[in-house]
């Protein structure tokens, strides 16, 4: 019974490398960062561990994956998020950006994404507005 409840507890802390280096990095959504920062306040061994990512991170900045989070290379740009939203994009590379915005939960891409969200709705609702004003002044120009 007890080595049952020994891999109930290892199953709490069981993050990722990536999942803690983003943590690190402050990229995680808030709901998952709030789930981290309990499990190393319960797990003194996470903690140890996070203080040696960091280490090897610090150390390590020239590494490929250091880079790659650091430049933020699987994020997608503001010109791709655009064109998802219009539903521009295949299949794939949606499924891709959902799971970039709603799985990891990256903070910096939902950001770009609720900013663009919010200039095409205000796009359309100008373009609309334009067209009443024509629909309406076009019966006076008759």
């Amino acid at each position: 019974m007890g080595h049952g409840d020994h891999e109930h507890d290892s199953d709490s802390i069981e993050f990722s490398d990536i999942e803690l280096l983003a943590f690190l990095d402050e990229l995680l959504a808030p709901e998952n960062s709030a789930r981290i920062e309990v499990a190393i306040r319960e797990h003194p061994e996470l903690h140890q561990r996070l203080v040696r990512l960091r280490g090897q991170n610090v150390a390590g900045l020239h590494t490929i994956g250091a880079i790659w989070r650091r430049e933020r290379l699987s994020c997608p740009d503001r010109e791709l998020l655009r064109r998802h939203l219009l539903g521009e994009i295949g299949s794939e590379e949606s499924d891709y950006i959902r799971f970039h915005l709603n799985d990891i939960g990256c903070r910096v891409c939902n950001a770009n994404f609720d900013d663009l969200t919010q200039a095409i709705a205000q796009e359309r609702d100008s373009q609309h507005r334009r067209h009443r004003m024509f629909q309406t002044s076009a019966g006076h120009l008759r």
